[in-house]
């Protein structure tokens, strides 16, 4: 390596949920027609490991770059600690409902994975839960309005919900008698056609509200009726209940939550930053065509209840960067703010990944100067002293190293 900076290359993804310009706008690129941009990813993940420009338009791939180099490239305690890059930087445009979801704990991965190996089930198996043995904290900043669901609702919060919607009363003796735990089981379990019949005067009276323009985005019916428009078997998905069982948080740009092991949610709509453990374990609980394993998602999921912590960024030690809180090792997410004059200094501890969502920067290192616009990005390795400069009135960097 050289002075160990380089301009980095994501990678895209074309989920069906995906919106059609945000990505391509912020890239630079020309929007193919009919064609979702979910995400663009930033990291060394192996199913689309992003690219290292080196000298002479020669590239190489992050994780194949982290591995021959370790060491260099992490860092000597990251590179004890994790062994590969252990965070997956990624951006998101959420246009249609993600599916109900949680990740597992390190542990609950490991135990996974072993177990699946065992019975022989292949990596790319629709029916695979672990495909790795990592763990997924999940770290979000908004960058629009930002509406998702997010844990379960408090004890007297969800009581009052199924009393108040006169088609979940049946539920509430079932909450009464086992918390948690036994309501979400008992719907989780639930035959297909006693599902479908319970839903069934529920989706009535959502449909009479004239779908989603019958509803605020801050009930739940709206929600229910967004997903009923999206897809008509949604009317026998168990998932809708979570929408009622969960909490609904409506963010505002630059607001972020922290998603640790355990906690069921789903993005609902908007755009945001997202920064995670670099794995791709997920256990769905609905509003999916895939794979749902019911028994795996139950051991997973946490019974209790949430009060979504909504944070807008803490003051770091430059006074030019602001950290969002996250309870993780494997990550820390910071926001750099530039004006015309100012230089933000910083020698990478570790692997380092900064991404320019706004105007244009110059990131000058050791021995090179990268100049970057709007959607760009560049990864600095451990050691590496660098600078970061604005190119125009402003701009706005989001960085992701390690605590």
């Amino acid at each position: 390596m050289s002075d160990g900076l380089y301009q980095l290359e994501g990678r895209l993804q074309n989920y069906a949920w995906g919106g059609h310009e945000f990505i391509p706008k912020l890239l630079g690129l020309q929007p193919e027609p009919h064609t979702p941009y979910a995400e663009y990813w930033l990291g060394a993940h192996a199913k689309a490991p992003s690219n290292v420009l080196l000298k002479d338009d020669i590239t190489i791939c992050l994780d194949r770059f982290v591995a021959e180099n370790a060491p260099r490239a992490l860092g000597q305690r990251a590179a004890l600690q994790f062994g590969q890059l252990p965070y997956l930087f990624k951006v998101l445009d959420v246009e249609q409902p993600l599916s109900i979801q949680v990740h597992p704990t390190k542990a609950e991965a490991e135990a996974g994975f072993a177990r699946e190996d065992r019975l022989g089930i292949p990596l790319d198996a629709p029916q695979r839960n672990y495909k790795d043995k990592n763990h997924k904290p999940e770290l979000m900043v908004a960058l629009s309005e930002f509406w998702l669901l997010h844990g379960f609702l408090p004890e007297e919060r969800l009581r009052d919900k199924l009393r108040d919607v006169p088609e979940l009363r049946i539920l509430l003796p079932i909450y009464e008698r086992g918390g948690y735990a036994e309501l979400y089981g008992t719907v989780m379990n639930m035959p297909a056609r006693e599902v479908e019949g319970m839903l069934a005067p529920l989706v009535e009276r959502v449909r009479g509200g004239v779908g989603t323009g019958g509803w605020d985005k801050a009930s739940a019916e709206y929600w229910v009726a967004r997903a009923l428009e999206l897809d008509s078997n949604a009317a026998r998905d168990r998932g809708l209940f979570s929408i009622y069982f969960f909490n609904l948080v409506g963010m505002k740009a630059g607001e972020a939550i922290f998603q640790d092991a355990g906690i069921p949610h789903a993005y609902l709509q908007g755009q945001n930053i997202e920064v995670m453990a670099n794995s791709d374990n997920v256990l769905r609980g609905g509003l999916t065509p895939k794979h749902v394993d019911v028994p795996e998602l139950l051991k997973t999921v946490r019974f209790e209840g949430i009060e979504p912590r909504v944070t807008r960024g803490a003051p770091a030690e430059n006074p030019l960067e602001v950290y969002y809180e996250s309870a993780t090792q494997d990550f820390r997410l910071s926001r750099i703010r530039l004006g015309l004059g100012d230089a933000y200094r910083n020698t990478a501890q570790s692997a380092e990944i900064l991404l320019v969502m706004a105007g244009a920067a110059v990131i000058d290192g050791d021995q090179s100067q990268l100049n970057l616009r709007r959607g760009q990005s560049a990864v600095a390795f451990a050691h590496s002293d660098y600078s970061v400069r604005a190119l125009s009135n402003e701009a706005d960097l989001f960085r992701v190293s390690l605590p």
